[in-house]
């Protein structure tokens, strides 16, 4: 093992193996590793250089000292053999330390000394306190048959006092990730963003974008990527949350201020099948005098899918209609899907400049609903570009500023990863980027067009799309209520891995009955939660579907729609509570417009689990049902059918004050509080006073 210091950057060798450890920002390593002649270049989301606070320097050193041959892990004649010879060197980054003992072995520490995470080692005859035979690696790179391709695994040692927080978006309850096999791959409602916060105080993402594996197990930790050119993350140590996240949002970018559109209440639907049917909606919303921000024309309002375009028979007037919902103080929101249908004008020159994703063998549809369909490349500058000058000049140009870009994973049906193939290569190594270059070629877009306040409802995302002003949201969820629970660890586990812009569907997307008793209970307290999330937006197809005979223009079959999803759709006693939360967001627009801020400019999460302001308390890591909102307001949802009453905990280290009955209470306590189905219960912390219920 051959190891040199070059400027900010320590380098080990090894045969035919080569690892960089780079200064990354403060208090923070990227660490990478080839077994090529070569350093891979793709940079993925550390392609930019970390930003540094003014007055702050990044300034490796390197230290070398002898094993100290009286540790008591080290036992017997041959160890000591061993450690005549053997150094240790540190690297050190501000409050990080990298040490590597004589075989190459790394371990992770903070300023203080205190162990952070170390690599998994298992081999027998090696300078190390895990001397066993089973010959297991940290990192392992083997070969593909055949190519310049590996399958990599990196493994780290385990902790039981340890809880992992972040990953991005999964439907399942588990906060905390401790003992969960995650999937590195983008499905509907699934969106890999692969980076964590510790509980023992550091921060740790995976750049890499291939398909692959999670495992945060009770033995160790481990990640696999099944075809990959290199290793390479990025772990950061601090001492709070707080800090954590603003080290690792300073290297792979923050997003942007909010447009003041985006921090109100967004109606939705499948479908508005026209534009008089959405006119309709947006007037009698300002009628009844509540307050709207944008409307939502949604997918199947084009010719074909892949022509970017209004059809014409059904919204015959596009820039009236946006110059009108400007007028009422409503941004128009246009769905774009990144399928291109073989029929669709643009399906020629798209594959003919190879802008569609390929497929390695058999058929190259990805999608067969509403007709027959490829994704476009997004991994490619020129497809990027392609798209955005077709949405400029069919949306952009009639007033729209605002897409939803839908299918962002992309969808694939079904997801063999192992068959498709980008501009950027094999989807097996790189899939996981998508949603990023979708996002991205719009953003650049609409910065080009001179756009200053650029925002983009994505269905996924992965690490640095938020610095694209992405809105992700969860996809197409269960009308339910533990699928309302599983959307609140999702919205906090998108928010600890660094996307700050998150929503959900109000009352969930599937098989909600707007005429059931039972759905109407799910709606009201999901509304109730979604005016307490970092956008507040109405969506679902709301069962029955709308019957009508298949009906066609130019041959091109033509989506039916679902049922009303107006606030006043749910029954007269139903529609005064929504409208009190309409309200209540409005009153808080000024407080929703400093957190947006603070995301902005540190990264800090606008919902934030209780242990990220309070990460002394151990009860606040063991509480996942309610989150702050912002620094200073707690959110308890219900999310139980019936239940009028629930428990809450009251973080020890504040007073509370509960936002209704203005009761202040001492932190470090649980409580029972009434829960009506009017209200959901708030707290406010240390003296701080909200217009909350009034």
């Amino acid at each position: 093992m051959k190891i040199e210091q070059i400027g900010n950057r320590l380098v080990m060798k090894d045969g035919a193996s080569q690892i960089w450890i780079d200064a990354w920002g403060v208090n923070s390593f990227r660490v990478r590793m080839t077994c090529e002649p070569k350093m891979d270049e793709n940079d993925w989301a550390l392609a930019d250089a970390p930003m540094v606070p003014e007055g702050q320097k990044v300034q490796a050193t390197v230290s070398y000292e002898q094993v100290d041959t009286t540790d008591p892990w080290y036992k017997g004649e041959e160890f000591k053999k061993y450690h005549q010879t053997g150094t240790i060197t540190t690297f050190q980054n501000g409050d990080l330390i990298a040490k590597i003992n004589p075989e190459g072995w790394i371990s992770y520490y903070n300023g203080k000394g205190q162990l952070l995470t170390e690599e998994y080692w298992r081999n027998r005859n090696r300078i190390n306190r895990y001397c066993v035979p089973l010959r297991v690696d940290a990192r392992e790179m083997k070969p593909l048959r055949g190519g310049t391709d590996y399958s990599l695994t990196a493994r780290f040692e385990a902790f039981d006092d340890e809880r992992i927080y972040g990953m991005g978006q999964y439907q399942d309850r588990q906060l905390d990730k401790k003992g969960s096999v995650l999937e590195l791959c983008h499905r509907n409602s699934q969106a890999s963003v692969p980076f964590y916060i510790s509980s023992r105080g550091y921060g740790f993402f995976w750049n890499n974008p291939a398909i692959g594996t999670a495992t945060f197990g009770m033995n160790k930790t481990e990640w696999v990527a099944y075809s990959t050119k290199k290793m390479d993350y990025f772990i950061t140590a601090g001492d709070t949350p707080a800090q954590i996240e603003e080290q690792y949002s300073a290297a792979v970018g923050r997003t942007p201020m909010m447009p003041e559109y985006g921090m109100g209440y967004w109606q939705c639907k499948l479908r508005y099948r026209n534009q008089e049917e959405l006119l309709a909606v947006a007037r009698e919303h300002k009628k009844r005098g509540l307050p709207m921000d944008a409307i939502v024309v949604d997918f199947f309002h084009w010719t074909m899918q892949g022509d970017f375009k209004f059809e014409p028979r059904d919204w015959p007037d596009p820039e009236g209609m946006v110059k009108e919902l400007k007028e009422l103080g409503i941004e128009t929101v246009v769905s774009v899907w990144p399928t291109i249908d073989e029929r669709s004008e643009n399906f020629g020159e798209m594959a003919g400049n190879g802008y569609l994703v390929r497929a390695d063998r058999g058929n190259s549809n990805h999608m067969t609903w509403m007709g027959n369909t490829i994704f476009y490349d997004a991994t490619h500058p020129g497809a990027q570009q392609f798209v955005w000058d077709k949405c400029k000049k069919n949306y952009y140009d009639k007033g729209i500023r605002c897409f939803w870009l839908d299918e962002a994973e992309p969808e694939y049906g079904p997801y063999d990863f192992d068959n498709y193939r980008y501009f950027a290569g094999p989807a097996l190594q790189c899939s996981n980027v998508y949603p990023l270059g979708y996002a991205k070629g719009f953003y650049d877009g609409l910065k080009a067009c001179g756009e200053t306040d650029i925002m983009s409802l994505v269905r996924c995302a992965w690490a640095g799309s938020q610095k694209y002003g992405v809105l992700t949201w969860s996809g197409d969820i269960y009308s339910s209520f533990r699928s309302m629970r599983e959307q609140l660890q999702a919205g906090l586990s998108m928010s600890v891995a660094g996307i700050p812009w998150w929503t959900s569907d109000i009352g969930g997307f599937l098989g909600g009955d707007i005429s059931d008793d039972h759905f109407k209970e799910l709606l009201v307290r999901w509304f109730a939660w979604g005016a307490f999330c970092p956008v507040f937006r109405m969506h679902g197809e709301r069962s029955p579907w709308h019957e009508r005979e298949q009906e066609f223009i130019d041959g091109v079959r033509q989506l039916t729609s679902g049922q009303d999803n107006e606030v006043w759709s749910f029954g007269e006693d139903n529609y005064e509570i929504l409208k009190n939360f309409l309200f209540m967001r409005e009153r808080l627009r000024p407080y929703i417009r400093q957190c947006m801020q603070e995301a902005a400019d540190k990264g800090t999460p606008v919902m934030r689990p209780m242990w990220f302001e309070f990460p002394k308390d151990a009860m606040s890591y063991k509480t996942e049902d309610q989150y702050l909102f912002g620094p200073d307001i707690l959110v308890a949802p219900v999310m139980e059918e019936g239940a009028r009453e629930r428990t809450v905990y009251l973080p020890e280290g504040a007073k509370w004050m509960d936002a209704f009955s203005k009761e202040t209470y001492q932190g470090g306590q649980k409580i029972i509080v009434d829960a009506p189905l009017e209200r959901i219960p708030l707290f406010v912390r240390d003296g701080k006073s909200y217009p909350i219920y009034e």
